[in-house]
């Protein structure tokens, strides 16, 4: 069920026991009272708050199937946006979620109210709006240990702490004391691909004196999909001969989910009358594996071509005895002709004469080219402990926490080239690690006032500590090998460091970076009529590395009658860089207007970054407004409408592409970075531009009965409009010597800046119940979007048009305990626009297409529940 809840104080930390949540008319999705966790107020009904919070309970995600939280919360969540990443380095292993148009760093993730920790992946390639962007990871919890979701959209910096410039998602766990249930899913695209399969069981136990332990277990697996063509440069390397090409020679589509494990807990003890013991926590492992790009046998340079010499694509090859002393091997100029077919070439695949042992090329093993396989092994978990209680009317809680997200990469079907015949084919190329430690202390009461209800007042504070860690590499993922530059000799042979596609973190990469912060919060709610009520928040926090911050919220809600109320609010909002922003050293090979390149991402601090115009990051800062109304005509029809701006300022991601002179280089080799010499460009994080985003959301509840057939509607709409304001200009020199200031952002960037996410979406859901069976359905629409394809900046832009699918979902209650269910997401198939630039990667649909390129896909559920 989607609904929007209206708790002026929700999610604060000092909760009522978890027992005190009441639900009204559960069974046909009435109006309810739902006790936020943490909130610093008493439950009221949805539609009471200043502040719009949409409440996705447990039968929200029943009729889906989607086998993980974010994109289940994507479906019913029009505001929340997800886009598939199919080949974009680690973001396909962790894809951003964007709320209300901002980057996924800009929203707060809580568990039972207490602040979950972001993920170790950086988005070096998001997709243009969550380029640098450090955000969590939801995919590790587990759906069926969630008791409900709360959505907050609105600023609230001054309430829960930096990065809620968005808003805030609560992930409620499940508190159930006795029953349990396990489920079984599978399914697989219409097209015959991506099987998948999915095991859930959850069962509560109850202690004494009203205690309780509830546990989750969640496995899953899914086999990839391809929504490819044949690249136009494989097709024509086929057609010269060369049958050793594969077809697809690369795989644009879902990624091979090896095996997903996940797991929580949630408990509460009862100490004595007054004071509750309570613990919970996730844990969570996957392992998951795509693919690169594909690298042709005659054009990729470094690894098959060289043009360092002659300036004239010929054949890379290694002499292995050493440049001008041996055996000579011949010079192969590379045209459309098959280049295994050239006798020179013969000459030196025979390995039976000298010039064959002596003379090597990578053509030799990989005759049709080859396509990196690239994934990782993905750990993740948190564990907070407290206690709370009441003394004295003073609810209080304490409590201490820590969270884990680590990533350890894998890349296979590739060479370190620079090692000739000696590399090895499959690389452990490093990992990278976040750990968060965090202690709270909250307390609130509600005081008797001679005004219409009591005020409720909140104080608290919490330290928070933050490291990041990046380790290096296997040797040979990183090691520049003897037929790479040799800075002693100055020779080179020309091919480049590292395992392709992914280069491997050196050991001056390594590295363990920390900071803390502390925070002290006000928050206070007082009703200054029956009819008007005055929410008001404020919040200090002081970085180790960026100094201290004062934010502030005002929200406020008006009753015109008995039927409308009207609500506000304003808030500013802080986001300080994180210590992997600061810090991160990575390379990654990205497509731009002339192929593939491989650009490393520095930090600012670094000599190159600073030698093109970086400067110190600086924290991020909003100003976020609101205004919206509420009819509530009765328990089965209400609706919201809120109209939201948010302008931020000195916004926090990549550059563009910055491509290197040769000085460039020669002060990275000099800095120990002996493959710079293969670096085509460079980018590097900063407050780079304002933006100012707006939008309006709108919510309709409408239940009704049809003689026996019982009736629920939901409708909801989003329309977000991004704006880059301000862009900063950086000198350039000409040829002429003269000194000329140029944004970095390029156009195309902008663009996708602005347009790349759907301006409006919407969906309607109705759910009719009769007797036993139940049918669900829901119509989702996505506007028209912009993508710069492959995120090149190379003219190939795509204006894509709306889309329209459905879902269906149709469920028998066999008995008390048994429930069955056959459904189809996308269920009439519908695809994007074709792209028009498939044979230059592959890509039959644009990658960033935001219903997905998949299709449709069908599964069924059988679930059982037991005591």
């Amino acid at each position: 069920m989607l609904s929007v809840t209206t708790n002026a104080s929700a999610l604060g930390q000092a909760a009522p026991a978890q027992d005190e949540t009441e639900q009204e008319g559960d069974e046909n999705y009435g109006l309810e009272r739902i006790a936020v966790v943490g909130t610093r107020n008493a439950p009221r009904s949805v539609t009471d708050s200043s502040v719009p919070l949409d409440i996705v309970s447990d039968k929200g995600f029943a009729a889906q199937e989607n086998g993980d939280v974010l994109n289940m919360l994507s479906v019913v969540i029009p505001s929340l946006n997800v886009n598939d990443q199919p080949i974009n380095d680690a973001t396909s292993l962790v894809r951003p979620a964007n709320l209300r148009g901002m980057a996924s760093d800009h929203t707060l993730l809580l568990i039972n109210g207490k602040r979950r920790h972001r993920s170790a992946v950086i988005t070096f390639l998001g997709g243009g709006l969550s380029d640098g962007a450090q955000g969590p990871d939801i995919s590790v919890l587990p759906g069926a240990a969630m008791k409900q979701v709360e959505v907050l959209r609105d600023g609230a910096a001054a309430q829960y702490g930096s990065d809620a410039i968005a808003g805030v998602i609560n992930f409620v766990l499940k508190d159930e004391a006795q029953a349990g249930s396990f489920k079984m899913k599978t399914g697989e695209y219409y097209e015959g691909d991506g099987e998948s399969i999915q095991l859930q069981a959850n069962k509560g136990f109850s202690l004494e004196n009203g205690g309780f332990i509830n546990i989750t277990a969640e496995y899953r697996q899914q086999q990839p999909t391809s929504r490819s063509v044949q690249r136009t440069d494989a097709k024509l390397l086929y057609a010269s001969g060369n049958e050793f090409v594969s077809n697809p020679a690369q795989t644009w589509g879902a990624l091979d989910v090896k095996y997903d494990f996940k797991a929580a807990i949630n408990a509460q003890h009862t100490l004595n009358d007054t004071v509750n013991f309570y613990l919970f926590g996730n844990a969570a492992q996957r392992k998951i594996k795509g693919g690169f790009y594909y690298r042709h046998p005659q054009s990729r340079e470094g690894v098959f071509v060289d043009t360092t010499l002659t300036h004239k694509p010929s054949l890379l090859i290694a002499d292995l005895d050493g440049l001008n002393t041996g055996i000579e091997c011949p010079q192969i100029e590379l045209s459309a002709v098959n280049v295994l077919e050239q006798p020179e070439y013969r000459l030196i695949a025979d390995n039976t004469t000298a010039l064959g042992e002596n003379c090597f090329a990578f053509n030799e093993w990989f005759p049709g080219g080859f396509t990196p396989q690239f994934g990782g092994t993905i750990k993740d978990g948190s564990t907070f402990l407290g206690v709370k209680g009441e003394v004295n009317g003073w609810l209080w809680d304490a409590s201490a926490g820590v969270g884990y997200s680590g990533i350890d990469y894998r890349l296979e079907q590739t060479v370190n080239p620079s090692l000739g015949p000696d590399s090895p084919t499959a690389f452990r190329p490093g990992g990278v690690s976040q750990i968060e430690r965090t202690l709270n202390f909250d307390i609130s009461r509600s005081i008797e006032t001679n005004l219409a209800e009591t005020v409720n007042i909140a104080f608290g504070v919490e330290w928070r500590s933050e490291s990041y860690h990046q380790r290096a590499g296997d040797e040979a993922s990183w090691q520049a090998g003897p037929f790479a530059y040799n800075p002693a000799s100055g020779f080179t042979q020309g091919f480049s460091i590292g395992s392709n596609g992914f280069p491997g973190y050196q050991p001056v990469s390594a590295g363990h970076w920390t900071r803390h912060n502390w925070a002290m919060y006000t928050d206070s709610e007082v009703f200054i009529t029956d009819k008007w009520e005055l929410g008001i928040a404020s919040r200090i926090e002081n970085f180790s590395d960026f100094g201290s911050t004062f934010d502030g919220k005002v929200s406020s809600r008006f009753e015109l009658n008995d039927v409308l109320a009207i609500r506000g609010s304003a808030s500013t909002g802080f986001k300080a860089p994180t210590v992997g922003q600061s810090n991160v050293i990575n390379v990654t090979t990205a497509y731009s207007a002339n192929g593939l390149e491989d650009q490393a991402t520095l930090p600012p601090t670094n000599a190159i970054s600073l030698q093109v115009g970086a400067t110190p990051l600086t924290p991020e800062e909003s100003l976020n407004t609101s205004i919206g109304m509420v009819a509530t005509f009765d328990e089965q029809l209400y609706l919201t409408l809120d109209y939201f701006n948010i302008r931020l300022k000195d916004r926090i991601s990549t550059t563009s592409a910055i491509t290197l002179t040769q000085a460039d280089i020669d002060t990275l080799i000099l800095q120990g970075y002996p493959e710079a010499e293969r670096y085509q460009s460079v980018k590097f994080f900063t407050n780079d531009f304002d933006t100012n985003t707006q939008g309006v959301d709108l919510v309709i509840h409408y239940g009704f009965d049809l003689e026996s057939i019982s009736n629920q509607m939901i409708f909801a709409y989003n329309w977000t409009q991004t704006k880059v304001e301000r862009v900063n200009e950086y000198p350039r020199e000409l040829a002429s010597g003269s000194i000329v200031y140029e944004p970095n952002l390029t156009p195309a960037r902008i663009r996708m800046l602005e347009d790349n996410l759907p301006a409006h979406r919407a969906n309607l859901t109705f759910l009719h119940t009769f007797e036993n069976w139940a049918i669900t359905w829901r119509t989702n629409y996505y506007s028209s979007f912009y993508e710069d394809h492959l995120d090149a900046s190379a003219g190939m832009d795509i204006y894509a048009s709306p889309i329209v699918t459905v879902d269906v979902e149709l469920g028998w209650q066999l008995n008390d305990r048994i429930h069955a269910a056959i459904g189809a997401k996308n269920v009439l198939d519908a695809r994007p626009d074709e792209n028009p630039y498939k044979g230059e990667v592959g890509a039959l649909y644009p990658p960033t297409a935001p219903n997905g390129m998949g299709g449709g896909f069908y599964y069924l559920q059988l679930s059982y529940k037991f005591d």
